[in-house]
């Protein structure tokens, strides 16, 4: 069963780990990147099904070359039939995945990948930035009644609320979206990570992170935010793609799901009750204390008691009400006062 939502309704973070072109070619990497990132805490594995014919075509005019960026100088039908995940190994990476107890999740860039998903047995459905605004297409993964993970890089309020109405159209509410933005890789000012509480808000559904950033820092700032999903692309050391020079190694994504488990822990709240480690340490409050013998009857004064460390005495605020009352009891020096001495 697809963790997704148990995860979210525990009030967890669930963790994607997004191999997209960087099995390098190989279907044992891609194998490997699955067994290692079950090992190191990853909640699901996502793929992309595409072929370069299903997202272009094949030309070579100025209109299908990349100008700048981190693919600058490709022609799209190359770039995407170089970092596409073949068709007939998808089944293997399924299959692996259930091996490994990791969820298993793609993103279908056409109607005809949502079928060949559908056969696989997918169990929910990722939508790509690039893909916010391709309604159509969302409203077929929808009517498929399974949960849907939407990115909304580059979306704007407007074509955010369009995915969502086309998921409720056919009659799905299993909506989550994703804060992302669409660079590669993202640079902090351009991360607005302070949507996701307004996205959560404004759209009344999870929201989580599709981090492009470099590092773990925006994924844990994004958890302290509120995001309850977390995508980072993954890659085995040395081994090159289209996607490595923005992916994460396995150990920097172990390192990442270790942080984002104490940002989740120390981002709980809100909570003024005392902890027990906090209970321990509230000995060493301040608190009323003789600082002379007083023998009784004799006037409290700024001379004769003090607000000092540890605290098993009155409170500071009781100080001015003692002030001039007479000891009713000797009281030693280095004696703690108490409720009695101020009736």
């Amino acid at each position: 069963m697809f963790k997704l939502f148990e995860k979210i309704n525990n009030n967890d973070v669930y963790i994607i780990a997004e191999m997209s072109a960087n099995h390098g070619g190989s279907l044992e990497h891609a194998l490997e990147i699955v067994r290692q990132t079950a090992k190191i805490g990853a909640d699901c594995l996502k793929i992309q099904t595409y072929t370069a014919d299903s997202l272009t075509i094949d030309c070579d005019n100025d209109n299908f070359i990349i100008r700048d960026g981190l693919w600058e100088g490709y022609k799209l039908y190359d770039l995407y039939k170089e970092a596409g995940t073949p068709y007939e190994w998808q089944e293997k990476i399924k299959r692996e995945c259930e091996l490994c107890g990791m969820d298993f999740l793609s993103t279908p860039f056409d109607h005809g990948a949502v079928d060949f998903l559908e056969n696989l047995g997918a169990e929910a459905y990722k939508i790509a930035s690039f893909e916010l605004v391709d309604i159509p297409l969302i409203e077929y993964v929808a009517a498929k009644g399974k949960p849907i993970i939407i990115s909304t890089g580059m979306g704007s309020l407007e074509e955010i609320q369009e995915a969502i109405d086309a998921c409720r159209h056919v009659g799905n509410d299993q909506i989550v979206l994703l804060k992302c933005c669409s660079e590669y890789p993202a640079p902090w000012a351009d991360m607005h990570l302070g949507n996701i509480p307004d996205m959560k808000e404004r759209f009344g559904v999870p929201v989580g992170l599709s981090d492009h950033s470099m590092g773990s820092l925006g994924a844990v700032i994004g958890v302290a935010l509120g995001a309850c999903v977390v995508e980072k692309h993954i890659k085995l050391e040395g081994v090159e793609s289209a996607d490595s020079k923005f992916s994460m190694t396995m150990d920097e994504f172990a390192q990442m799901v270790v942080d984002i488990r104490n940002a989740k822990l120390i981002s709980k709240g809100p909570d003024y009750t005392l902890t027990d480690g906090e209970k321990l340490s509230t000995v060493f409050r301040r608190s009323i204390f003789a600082v002379k013998d007083i023998k009784s009857g004799d006037l409290f004064s700024f001379d004769n008691i003090r607000v000092i460390r540890p605290g098993y005495g009155l409170p500071p605020k009781y100080l001015k009400e003692l002030i001039g009352k007479k000891s009713k009891r000797n009281i030693e020096f280095g004696a703690f006062l108490t409720k009695e001495d101020l009736l």
